[in-house]
């Protein structure tokens, strides 16, 4: 056996075994193939075999039918699940995102040659521990290089979605994209438009986390024309020049801003519209002779929210990415009381303290070489200090936090659950924001009546 079958996990060992014991052929293909060849850990594991789904599941005990019209299988093994498919060539793509009708097929090249890159267009016999690459998958491997199995046309023209990942793998994998399949994708952006958003936002996600310079595939997005259909409204952002405190356009400083950040799906996709709304607000001003993006951040947030929805995006994710990038510019000075840091906190919420901090670093290091980068990062680092040391005293952040509740402000004003009840508690806790020690019960219950008066 060759080194590459000893990396294959038993699950996969077993199931090969199992199918040509039965006469029939059995590859590990696709993106575990290739991830193996790169020494990377595949996420999954695929199989291609000329037996049909029905011979598939009268050799394992436990197969869940996950796509058997399209001749797939998963095969339910003690350490993994494992897709199992039968070879098979695909019909036209009328709706450009699924094949009309498949046809099995009884060989591994007939197949292969269907797939989208050939870097994924790679069978792996662990019998002999042999390759079938008839498109030069491993070459490209040696080269880098994503390059479209074929005519890239034709392949775009099947499924509109391999545009997307065609800049997906090439971010991912670092590599680059061969010119002629580049040139392709601007010709299939209205293939690429019929996508569900859902698809679309999976494979953007997937770029964003599971690259380490997701700018990598984002510029490519930019130049062939899918990110001004994904994500119009940051594509218009290249090439908007900002003021003395930048030294990039808005485009420019975002792909900074995200690659500087955690590979996060919330933090990196607020990174990524954090200044979106910066063109829309864009004006100068002739007291600077500068430029200014007043209330970008409320901009950007809506923007966010809206494209966010469009993509049908979960509500726990919008709401977070929005509350990020709607509190990301933090106007931090030394001047600031601990008190003001307590409503800070209090304001943009504990839970999201540490997150606003990591994207406020990158926004200020995303500013490039000016006079002010480093002063920012040493604002947001005093910042943080301070962050900690009030925290670490676990002040009253939230009415629930009050040493008395609404039952004793009921009992003590004698009133029933109200407006006023509210009242008195902000007001009792604007109190306690400015001074900690007044949180006790012998020191609030008090106070009470006095508040009451005032609100």
């Amino acid at each position: 056996m060759s080194d590459w079958t000893s990396h294959i996990p038993h699950g996969a060992v077993t199931i090969c075994a199992t199918l040509r014991e039965s006469s029939f052929a059995a590859f590990i293909v696709g993106g575990a193939m290739r991830d193996v060849l790169m020494n990377r850990t595949p996420a999954d594991w695929d199989i291609a075999t000329s037996a049909r789904p029905d011979d598939v599941i009268r050799l394992f005990p436990k197969v869940v039918l996950t796509g058997i019209q399209h001749g797939t299988v998963t095969v339910v093994l003690p350490d993994g699940n494992y897709e199992v498919t039968t070879f098979r060539g695909e019909g036209a793509y009328s709706d450009g995102r699924r094949p009309d009708s498949v046809t099995f097929l009884d060989n591994v090249v007939d197949d292969l040659a269907r797939r989208d890159f050939t870097i994924n267009a790679i069978a792996g016999d662990l019998a002999t521990g042999e390759m079938v690459d008839p498109f030069d998958g491993q070459g490209d491997i040696e080269r880098a290089l994503i390059r479209a199995v074929g005519d890239p046309d034709a392949r775009f023209s099947e499924d509109g979605l391999r545009t997307l990942r065609a800049a997906r793998f090439a971010a991912m994998l670092e590599f680059t994209l061969d010119p002629n399949t580049e040139a392709a994708i601007p010709r299939h952006l209205k293939t690429f438009a019929k996508v569900s958003v859902e698809r679309q936002f999976e494979e953007v996600a997937k770029l964003l986390v599971k690259s380490r310079l997701p700018s990598w595939g984002l510029g490519i997005m930019l130049q062939t024309g899918l990110l001004q259909v994904v994500l119009p409204e940051l594509a218009v952002s290249f090439g908007v020049v900002q003021n003395k405190y930048h030294a990039f356009d808005v485009f420019e400083h975002t792909m900074y801003v995200v690659d500087l950040l955690p590979p996060n799906l919330v933090l990196r996709l607020a990174g990524l519209l954090h200044d979106v709304g910066k063109p829309t607000v864009k004006a100068w001003n002739d007291k600077t002779q500068d430029w200014t993006f007043y209330n970008h951040e409320d901009v950007s947030a809506k923007i966010a929210d809206k494209w966010l929805r469009r993509m049908k995006a979960s509500n726990e994710l919008r709401e977070e990415v929005v509350a990020l990038v709607q509190n990301h510019l933090i106007l931090y000075s030394s001047d600031w009381t601990d008190a003001a840091v307590r409503r800070w906190v209090k304001r943009v919420g504990p839970c999201r303290v540490h997150d606003l901090l990591t994207m406020a670093h990158a926004d200020a290091k995303g500013q490039g070489d000016t006079p002010f980068t480093v002063a920012g990062q040493q604002a947001i680092d005093e910042l943080q200090e301070r962050v900690t040391g009030v925290m670490s005293e676990q002040p009253a952040l939230d009415v629930c936090n009050l040493a008395i509740g609404g039952d004793d402000i009921m009992r003590i004003l004698s009133v029933k659950p109200g407006k006023v009840v509210g009242q008195v508690k902000n007001a009792l806790l604007e109190l306690v924001l400015e001074q900690p020690e007044l949180n006790t019960r012998e020191v609030l219950e008090p106070l009470v009546l006095e508040v009451a008066r005032k609100v």
